[in-house]
């Protein structure tokens, strides 16, 4: 028997604000500056969803440490001139929000200064403070469980009744790991079928959200 859904963990960049498509072609321009030439298909499969560390680390082992170090300081200061420009929450997102009446809260593998800086400048911030949870709390990040696990047991919740609404391909595989269901987001940057296996729903318009969450309904195998 399934049991029903307590807890809500969402993921932040590509699910609660448009964020992924900027960072994608924030990457593709930084490392063609760099000498290493990438194609947004294989940005997102080697970056999206993976945390700053993470991406300092293959930067570092293609590139050497100190380009790594020079390409942290360049995405932030691109990314964060682009999130000024004009970014927005995900489509149909605040509407799905006031329709989720179970407890939430965000995981991310942002750091909490970019949280609040994406968050803040969607007007979204408000709705998760003293409930954002980074990877940069924790010894390992997506697609391994902890943050998820960290979320689940800091809001006092058991990883079996939480659900994870994420975009990502590690994103998904994290949640698996820490024993939860998932909503897999593909209606930003990464193909429906990297998000698809088991314990995953797989939905491509944010407005389905609320109706999923109240089902419960996961593909199991």
């Amino acid at each position: 028997m399934i049991k029903p859904i307590e807890l809500v963990i969402f993921d932040c960049d590509g699910v609660l604000v448009d964020s992924e498509v900027i960072a994608v072609r924030v990457v593709v321009r930084l490392a063609a500056d760099m000498g290493w030439p990438l194609t947004e298909a294989e940005v997102i499969e080697k970056f999206v969803g993976r945390s700053e560390a993470a991406c300092h680390a293959m930067v570092a082992e293609r590139l050497g440490e100190e380009a790594a170090t020079l390409y942290d300081k360049r995405f932030r200061e691109l990314h964060a001139e682009a999130v000024d420009a004009g970014l927005t929450p995900v489509a149909g997102l605040p509407e799905a929000l006031d329709a989720i009446t179970l407890p939430t809260c965000v995981a991310s593998s942002g750091t909490h200064e970019k949280m609040r800086h994406t968050l803040g400048r969607t007007g979204l911030h408000d709705r998760f403070a003293g409930r954002i949870f980074s990877a940069t709390e924790v010894g390992r990040g997506k697609p391994a469980p902890d943050l998820f696990l960290h979320a689940a047991r800091t809001m006092g919740v058991d990883p079996a009744v939480c659900v994870v609404v994420e975009d990502s391909n590690p994103g998904v595989r994290a949640a698996r790991a820490a024993g939860m269901r998932s909503l897999g987001y593909a209606g930003g940057v990464t193909a429906a079928e990297r998000l698809a296996g088991p314990d995953t729903v797989v939905f491509e318009d944010m407005r389905e959200l609320p109706g999923l969450i109240a089902a419960g309904a996961v593909r199991r195998g």
